[in-house]
């Protein structure tokens, strides 16, 4: 039996059962929002919780989180923002799972853009021209500093530093290419699938970038059992079918 489940069968042991409907408080990274508000849709119409759902950057969300503001579960793009988290001693202990794992591409403005291969070499600048290339805040979003890495690690980033047009998070940052305001864009192929007039032009290399992990946690602030039962219900075989659906790789 996994850790996590192990570690909610004897919290839930010490809550009473609600004998109402319950609010669940999520903290979520933005580029979850698709396929977790169908999550979501599917465990309310089953128990008739309700379950509220803050999207944002992960940095952002977890500052939050540590600054007191009132979560039940904490879905990072990253783990080093679960880290941060954690050590603040606001995670449950034994809840802590690696829930989902992403791809990150490179996505261009209208449906017939011509692909591009990622690899080293590559003349990015000279694609964008004097365009702008979206990512994710690149020091502090991880869609952002998966981004970077990438660049880096194909010796990319000097040639177009100058040209990233930084968002507050992926979604935001996809927008921008969908809306044309910029040619080219950094998101996770999870995000295409849900972007307007964006064609996915090309895959970055996996060992580009640190691994994509989706770290899930049951946080400290949970008082009921509907806390948990959510908290269940995001590796269960329902949810995990509409991760698959949305691209999501599904690690638990």
């Amino acid at each position: 039996m996994p850790r996590w489940i192990a570690a909610l069968s004897a919290l839930a042991m010490s809550l009473p059962a609600p004998t109402r409907a319950e609010d669940v408080v999520v903290f979520a990274a933005a580029s979850l929002k698709g396929a977790l508000d169908l999550v979501a849709a599917d465990f309310e119409a089953t128990t008739g919780h309700s379950v509220t759902i803050s999207y944002a950057g992960s940095n952002a969300l977890a500052q939050q989180i540590i600054q007191g503001a009132p979560a039940d579960i904490f879905l990072s793009a990253a783990v080093n923002w679960m880290n941060e988290v954690e050590k603040a001693g606001l995670v449950v202990a034994g809840t802590r799972t690696d829930l989902l794992g992403n791809t990150l591409v490179l996505i261009a403005h209208g449906k017939d853009a011509a692909p591009v291969r990622i690899a080293a070499g590559i003349d990015l600048g000279g694609l964008l021209g004097d365009g702008k290339l979206s990512m994710a805040m690149v020091g502090a979003v991880p869609a952002g500093q998966y981004g970077k890495a990438a660049l880096e690690h194909l010796g990319l980033w000097s040639d177009v530093e100058a040209a990233v047009a930084q968002s507050e998070n992926v979604r935001a940052a996809l927008t921008l290419v969908s809306s044309g305001e910029a040619p080219y864009g950094i998101v996770y192929a999870t995000d295409a699938v849900a972007g307007d007039n964006v064609t996915v032009v090309g895959t970055f290399p996996p060992e580009s970038h640190p691994p994509i992990v989706y770290p899930a946690a049951l946080l400290t602030g949970a008082s009921d059992a509907a806390d948990m039962a959510f908290f269940r219900a995001l590796s269960g075989d329902a949810a995990d079918a509409r991760f698959v659906a949305q691209g999501f790789a599904v690690l638990n």
